[in-house]
């Protein structure tokens, strides 16, 4: 019998690098596409290894021997690139407007099953927090950080940011809380634009 990890107790990261060969990235691709679903299905907590590699059609062993532990399979499966590398680090003005329009284009467009499988378990498992934290630091903070080089703030300033796009995220997106869920996206891309450029402008002193 087949033994599967499912505490996830284990951390992320704590076994060897994996190598994957051409061969097997058909076999992955499938696990990665039945942890998004089982994951998103039954919650964190509840999803199997067994259940996922059945979802698969392959034996758990496989799902182990490619991911180790449902952590990592977990952190694999939501992995998300934001495609923000276009964004240069340019006056808080033009950063503002390219931020919206980046953020406001990637969610319209619809394929955001990762991001809201990431969010949603965000809410209630600590793993999913981490890997949060990980896109703030090495996707959203870097930018806002390069444009505001001076400024002692400026890690700060792009913590509130991410609450601004991380709130429409859960209210339009993931909630469909009305108005937000029916406005119109040129009209929410310039609300975000002007919230955004707030943030990166706004004195954070009072005597300022």
């Amino acid at each position: 019998m087949t033994t599967e990890t499912e505490a996830g107790t284990t951390p992320p990261h704590s076994f060897p690098s994996r190598r994957f060969t051409d061969r097997s990235a058909q076999t992955r691709a499938a696990i990665l596409a039945a942890a998004r679903g089982r994951f998103a299905a039954d919650g964190y907590e509840k999803a199997t290894i067994r259940a996922i590699a059945a979802d698969a059609g392959i034996d758990p062993s496989m799902v182990i021997r490619y991911y180790g532990s449902k952590a990592e399979l977990f952190e694999a499966s939501a992995a998300v690139d934001l495609a923000l590398r276009e964004i240069r680090a340019a006056e808080p003005e033009q950063l503002a407007e390219d931020y919206a329009r980046t953020f406001i284009a990637r969610w319209e467009g619809g394929a955001n099953d990762v991001e809201q499988l990431l969010i949603r378990t965000a809410l209630t498992h600590h793993d999913a927090v981490q890997q949060v934290q990980r896109i703030f630091d090495e996707q959203i903070k870097p930018p806002i950080v390069a444009a505001l080089a001076d400024d002692p703030d400026a890690e700060l300033r792009a913590a509130l940011v991410m609450t601004q796009t991380l709130g429409l995220a859960i209210c339009r997106y993931l909630l469909g809380l009305d108005p937000i869920a029916s406005a119109d996206p040129a009209t929410l891309e310039r609300a975000v634009r002007d919230a955004v450029r707030m943030h990166l402008t706004r004195s954070m002193r009072d005597d300022a």
